[in-house]
């Protein structure tokens, strides 16, 4: 989608945030002929579940007992892919500018970090808990893309390698868990003889053959140029060193709305923006689905956002057409040139 002589490209509906809310609101605008684009700062689709989980299975999705992220976000771009929705990956949604209508009602242009302007008759934010950054390790920063890692994307790469993963929370123990059968060896270390796992979780990595350290962190990494081994201090003073080629910190993240806190909508506790039942904001015309909204009653599950994706494309497709009803019909009596082969 590149600008022509400086001015914005155009869409009927911008979607913010590519997560599964965002994808679903893809496709449902899609479905009701809206021409669509999303923007999100991450280079891929699938929002947190790309970046943090994608390999763990989600149990609460209606019709999949269970499904891998990956898979989830696999599907959910397939589904709306028959439309043609425009990606713009790698582009944080900075700029806000309202454009007056003759009718009364706002389009808006968005500008993202990289300079680039869309044009909207409506915006929908599913940005989850917006841009989120890993905390990160400084006795390993320079072995960042070398070894280090904060998210496991591909289980695949660490066949075979010594891996060390740092925290205690569902992530670390959920990459544990994926990692063990692939890796050579997993040893877990946690500062604390505590987890904020979820206990099922923590079970299934005690009974595994991940090496478990608690009361115990990491004080150094040995390399040059690549690692090696970690060094290991515990809480009572020994220290010692454990071999490997990798390693995961997972050390939790640090999130916020960036650009969106100056938008012009309620923001609630500077995290969650407040929508109505049509899962309006304050700003007539931007809406907001997932776990980014928030209303009395709210519940942040993804099949939650779903919903709330259809209630927020049903609505702007009212409130770029008036004369088009918010209910869309049901799917099964669509034509056939409805739903694009």
């Amino acid at each position: 989608m590149a600008n022509e002589a400086g001015s914005p490209a155009t869409v009927d509906v911008l979607i913010i945030g590519a997560g599964p809310t965002g994808l679903f609101a893809a496709f449902y605008a899609g479905f009701r002929g809206l021409s669509v684009a999303v923007m999100d700062s991450l280079p891929e689709p699938g929002g947190q579940i790309s970046a943090m989980y994608p390999e763990k299975e989600i149990f609460d999705i209606a019709g999949f007992p269970a499904i891998r992220g990956r898979e989830l976000v696999e599907r959910l771009v397939q589904q709306a892919a028959p439309f043609g929705p425009v990606y713009l990956f790698g582009q944080r949604a900075e700029g806000l500018e309202r454009i007056p209508g003759g009718d009364g009602r706002n389009s808006f242009v968005v500008t993202s970090s990289e300079g680039l302007a869309v044009q909207a008759q409506s915006v929908i934010v599913t940005g989850g808990i917006g841009t989120f950054t890993p905390r990160p390790l400084p006795a390993a920063q320079v072995y960042e893309g070398q070894g280090l890692a904060y998210f496991v994307r591909r289980p695949a790469d660490y066949t075979d390698s010594d891996v060390v993963i740092l925290g205690g929370g569902d992530s670390a123990l959920d990459w544990a868990q994926t990692l063990e059968p692939v890796a050579r060896k997993v040893t877990l270390i946690h500062r604390r003889d505590t987890f904020r796992a979820h206990p099922a979780t923590v079970a299934a990595v005690a009974a595994s053959d991940v090496d478990v350290v608690t009361n115990a962190q990491l004080r150094k990494v040995l390399g040059n140029g690549s690692i090696h081994a970690v060094e290991i201090a515990s809480n009572d003073g020994a220290v010692w060193e454990v071999p490997c080629q990798r390693i995961i910190a997972a050390l939790g993240f640090t999130a916020n709305l960036g650009p969106l806190l100056q938008w012009g909508f309620e923001i609630r506790n500077r995290r969650h923006i407040v929508v109505d039942s049509k899962m309006q904001t304050t700003v007539p015309g931007i809406f907001a689905a997932g776990d980014i909204n928030d209303y009395p009653g709210k519940v942040r599950l993804i099949v939650v956002g779903f919903g709330e994706a259809a209630t927020a494309v049903n609505n702007a497709a009212h409130y770029i057409d008036p004369e088009q009803q918010v209910f869309p019909g049901h799917s099964t009596d669509a034509t056939p040139t409805a739903i694009p082969a």
